[in-house]
């Protein structure tokens, strides 16, 4: 190898480190909310952070065999109420095998998208609707249907249309598109 074969190595080399410097210094500037083990990054959007998290497996499938992952890649805002694998456990057996067959996909995208508000809500955002409600506030969700917030304590909940509730177990989980709550209960319209 010459010189300057051996040079162009080395530069290519240095730049490598520079560009990957700048994108990890980039990456811990982000502040990141821990979801099912994984760092969620605001500067990704929400399918992009939710398929990492692994309390989420079930409702990334679901997404998927709903034909929402687009959407919910789209610009949004969006505000996702997500719940997790153990709260998709909690309904009876069979329901979510049931729900994922294509010939059930517009009854799992009502539900999915009972989980969904437009536009960017924060846990503040939410909270302060409650006290101006005094004691709770009805949301309009994107399948059409409201939800009901209401607090107790330090804690966040949401009442569904069957009179579930629902707690906010994570609150603002920032997203480039808008902003996850984690719940610990499936919502039904």
């Amino acid at each position: 190898m010459n010189t300057r074969s051996k040079i162009t190595v080395l530069a290519m080399v240095a730049l490598s480190f520079a560009f990957s410097g700048k994108v990890t210094a980039q990456t811990m500037k982000e502040k990141t909310v821990m979801v099912g083990g994984a760092a969620m990054y605001p500067s990704k959007n929400i399918i992009e952070n939710a398929v990492n998290s692994k309390d989420h497996k079930t409702l990334v499938a679901a997404v998927k065999a709903a034909g929402l992952v687009e959407t919910l890649q789209s610009a949004g805002p969006f505000t996702v109420l997500a719940p997790t694998d153990a709260a998709f456990a909690k309904l009876p057996k069979g329901t979510v095998e049931n729900l994922v067959k294509p010939e059930n996909k517009a009854m799992l995208t009502k539900i999915l998208t009972y989980h969904v508000l437009s536009g960017k809500y924060n846990a503040k955002d939410i909270w302060a609707a409650v006290a101006a409600g005094k004691g709770k506030s009805m949301m309009k969700t994107v399948e059409g249907e409201e939800l009901t917030f209401w607090t107790k304590g330090k804690d966040l909940y949401i009442k569904d249309a069957k009179g579930n509730n629902a707690r906010v177990t994570i609150a603002d989980v920032n997203q480039s598109n808008g902003v996850i709550h984690v719940i610990d209960t499936v919502l039904m319209p």
